[in-house]
């Protein structure tokens, strides 16, 4: 049985190599180092199908070394040694280290993670990790100290179609037919940057002609072919966490268009809708605040209704409060004052409570001067009374700073109205 498309194709040599230029172009930093025989350990980030595993393994047969290859998903801390212990047995006295590649490092635990320390350090291998995910999250920080990061972005169109020439013309298998591309789009668009998605989409649409007809390659035969989702989006993944985060940005920045866009892209990607109204609660709360406080009150009731009416009619009112927030005035007061008062508690310590805002439920205790002096504010005319509410070492504090947006410069204009210097 033949192999499939994407593995006929892999690149063998940097020459072959497409995309990632930055790294692997003329001149690159990755490059030089490779050309001139000498690589520290590193880690390759981005997403899949953009050359990790491809770019490791041309590594390895640029330098001649031992190529040894682990997954995060199926090897534990004794394959993990074992490797090291048969890199440490087959080197040579001048020989370059053996390389271990892992794969998905990211899914390494701490310890597995830990027992790579060492021969990383000594030189005992070169460690290339491959991840789709953030290293600064997932790999620990001394091990991420002891490598270069590089990050790989998604193949750009020019590098796609120049994938899907190659293969046409060069590929054993695909120079037997008769292939007219006449349309790319949707071949380009399926794939999602990935190359091995492509090439695999490319062998499915070919393999499903009659034998001895021409290929004719279009965007309708491709959407046919396919008949399934084309949108990337693993709610595990990186792209899940890029998506939200430019829809909650989207919001904050004023603009009810990519508001609506980035929530359509977590729609027809599957997202759970209680996880899209969770982020316009806390949108509401964190970036809008008490510009409107009637914010909080139509993203919370949008999440209502999303639980009591279901899906896909509970896209309507996700639509309404992501509007809603995105065209409301913004106000983070509330959020840096509580992030304020937290980071001060942590700092100052357990700071006594003054004595007239002590409860006072015993005799004892009203007698050692709990509650003594308090003053009750529904008994003073606006229902306010100057008094001390903070801990004595902190009574000149303030934490809420107000931001003057037409809402909450009413609420400004009471605090200067019944504190005076305080809040001036």
């Amino acid at each position: 049985m033949s192999e499939p498309l994407a593995e006929r194709m892999r690149p063998r040599t940097l020459d072959e190599y497409v995309g990632q230029k930055h790294l692997v172009g003329p001149n690159a930093v990755l490059r030089n180092m490779i050309d001139a025989g000498r690589i520290p350990s590193f880690i390759l980030w981005g997403p899949p199908g953009v050359g990790k595993t491809t770019l490791a393994q041309i590594v390895a047969n640029k330098l001649e070394t031992p190529f040894y290859t682990l997954s995060a998903v199926t090897s534990g801390v004794k394959d993990v040694r074992e490797v090291i212990d048969r890199a440490k047995s087959g080197r040579f006295f001048g020989s370059h280290s053996p390389i271990l590649f892992i794969d998905e490092i990211h899914r390494f635990s701490k310890s597995q993670q830990d027992s790579l320390l060492g021969a990383v350090e000594k030189g005992v291998v070169t460690l290339i990790g491959a991840t789709t995910e953030n290293p600064s999250f997932e790999v620990i920080r001394p091990l991420l100290s002891r490598c270069q990061l590089y990050v790989l972005q998604p193949l750009s169109k020019e590098d796609l179609e120049e994938l899907i020439q190659r293969a046409v013309q060069q590929d054993v298998e695909l120079k037997k037919k008769t292939i007219r591309i006449k349309e790319n789009t949707a071949l380009i668009r399926y794939s999602g940057g990935d190359a091995r998605k492509l090439l695999n989409i490319l062998e499915l649409v070919v393999e499903a002609a009659l034998p001895g007809e021409e290929v004719l390659i279009d965007d309708e035969t491709v959407v046919n072919r396919l008949q399934q989702n084309p949108l990337a989006y693993d709610k595990d993944g990186e792209m899940h966490y890029d998506i939200v985060s430019a829809f909650i940005k989207s919001i904050r920045g004023s603009d009810p268009d990519a508001a609506l866009y980035w929530m359509a892209r977590m729609i027809e990607g599957g997202e759970d809708p209680q996880f899209i109204a969770r982020r316009l609660v806390i949108s509401a709360a964190e970036d809008i605040g008490l510009a409107n406080p009637n914010a909080l009150l139509i993203a919370n009731a949008a999440f209502d209704a999303v639980m009591k009416i279901g899906w896909p009619e509970g896209r309507i009112p996700l639509a309404e409060a992501a509007v809603y927030l995105a065209t409301s005035a913004k106000s983070n007061s509330a959020y840096n004052g509580i992030n304020q008062a937290l980071e001060l508690v942590r700092s100052s310590g357990n700071l006594s409570v003054p004595l007239h805002l002590r409860n006072a439920p015993t005799k004892l205790m009203r007698e050692l001067g709990y509650a003594d002096g308090y003053k009750y504010a529904h008994d003073y005319p606006e229902h306010f009374v100057p008094q001390q509410y903070l801990p004595d070492e902190l009574t000149q504090t303030r934490l809420w700073q107000a931001q003057h947006s037409p809402a909450e410069e009413k609420l400004y204009q009471r605090m200067v109205h019944l504190w005076g210097e305080r809040y001036q």
